[in-house]
């Protein structure tokens, strides 16, 4: 920068030195003229210094002309440009309003400062826009360099991370864990931290200052696969529970029906003690299984929430009397009403909290903690138990699915259902001060 500043300093001192040539050399024929005019005449030496001074005279007004009317528009030219080029869009040529060839230039100079200096401020604001919007996106995003480096990432993507916003930069996507999503295919599913969320990948390339950069961008999928999932349960169970309700009514009449007859048949003793245990045993099964296949039946029947508003902390208060298999533990937090559904409410704490017992009870411990708080417009409710942990956090959520030897497989999944027919959510994730889980359940409060 120096060096063309002193160029630029050296080219104005040549211009300017060619006026004062180009003014000397128009003033060689008066000076000639003049000399020759001296000599012949023989004039004096005071005419002859007047003369001399006439001529030194005209000739620095030709130069001062020459040096004003071209020379010196071209230097304010050549400094507005190069305040342009340097990002300075505050300086004008002056003259252009003058009808000749530098006051039209000095015009579309000053018209291109105008239009520099608008698209600066709306590039500005379009990256503020950007950035404002980059702040408030849930989504993670990130951005790559050619070297795997992290070039850019938002708010979302430091939370991911667990990173503070300054610590997320001079790492590379192997030292944050993203290298497998930076080699993944784009519109793929995957797992990140050991959590359950499931993140569908967008991934896209883009170049900044020629160089190739690689830009992923994460939608948490995890509750859409969820509800999709449930969807395609409820068609299967609603199948599955009209085929087989159709076929084990008949079957459980028939078989009720022929052992009231058996005591009349005649015969050998053991056979008809074997036709009544058979026949038993087929009413029997089939009524547990119509009890089992109505139980599944109230996933895909559950009907839309009737609100009213309850006590949150009444409510939790008649819960916890209801199992006395151990003494649960209740850490009162604000009072808190909500506008829900009390029967969908209760039978969702209760199942969470009958899961809590058992988990303690099979660790042969004797703690199960209820607590409630208040944060971000909702009610986030806290069953914590000291069992064993959670084994399989993938299938919590699943119908049929448990763990327990004499489970359905039915409570946690309507609980789910219950939860965000209320338009909250609950999360099982194994407790980090020690052995044990801890459900939460959060609730909106309107």
């Amino acid at each position: 920068m120096a060096y063309e500043r002193t160029t630029r300093r050296r080219h104005r001192r040549s211009a300017v030195g060619r006026a004062w040539l180009y003014s000397l050399w128009l003033s060689m024929p008066g000076l000639a003229f003049a000399s020759i005019l001296v000599a012949r005449e023989k004039v004096t030496f005071t005419p002859a210094l007047l003369i001399v001074c006439c001529l030194l005279l005209y000739f620095v007004l030709i130069a001062a002309a020459l040096i004003e009317s071209f020379i010196r528009p071209m230097q304010t030219l050549s400094n507005v440009v190069a305040s342009l080029r340097e990002g300075d869009y505050s300086f004008r040529a002056r003259g252009a309003g003058a009808r000749d060839s530098f006051g039209e230039l000095a015009g579309e100079v000053n018209a291109l400062a105008d239009l520099l200096q608008r698209q600066r401020v709306r590039s500005l604001e379009a990256t503020a826009l950007l950035g404002r919007i980059l702040e408030v996106m849930h989504a993670p995003l990130f951005a790559f360099d050619r070297q795997n480096m992290l070039q850019l990432v938002n708010n979302a993507g430091s939370r991911m991370l667990d990173r503070t916003h300054a610590r997320c930069f001079g790492y590379s996507a192997a030292e944050l864990g993203l290298e497998e999503l930076l080699h993944a295919p784009d519109q793929s599913i995957h797992l990140f931290g050991g959590k359950p969320t499931r993140w569908l990948l967008r991934k896209t390339t883009f170049r900044q200052e020629g160089a190739p950069h690689t830009l992923l961008v994460l939608a948490d999928v995890s509750i859409p696969l969820q509800e999709e999932e449930q969807a395609a349960w409820k068609r299967l169970i609603r199948v599955l529970g009209h085929e087989l309700s159709n076929s084990l009514a008949p079957i459980k009449s028939i078989a009720g029906s022929l052992l009231a007859r058996v005591d009349a048949m005649e015969g050998e003793a053991d056979t008809i003690r074997d036709f009544r245990r058979g026949l038993g045993v087929v009413e029997s099964r089939a009524d547990a299984l119509h009890r089992f296949v109505q139980s599944y039946r109230l996933l895909a029947q559950l009907p839309p929430p009737h609100l009213r508003a309850i006590s949150l902390g009444s409510l939790l208060e008649q819960i916890v009397l209801l199992d006395q298999r151990l003494a649960i533990e209740v850490d009162p937090g604000p009072a808190v009403t909500l506008q829900a559904d009390p029967d969908q409410i209760e039978q969702m704490l209760i199942n969470l909290l009958a899961n809590a017992v058992d988990a303690s009870l099979a660790n042969q411990a004797q703690s199960v903690c209820v607590s409630w708080r208040v944060a971000d417009l909702s009610v986030w409710i806290n069953i914590e138990d000291r069992g064993q942990g959670i084994a399989n956090t993938e299938n919590l959520f699943v119908p049929f699915y448990t763990t327990k030897p004499q489970g359905s497989g039915v409570g946690l999944a309507l609980a789910q259902q219950i939860a965000r027919g209320h338009g909250g959510e609950i999360r099982l994730v194994n407790r980090d001060d020690g052995e044990g889980a801890r459900a939460t359940v959060r609730l909106p409060i309107q």
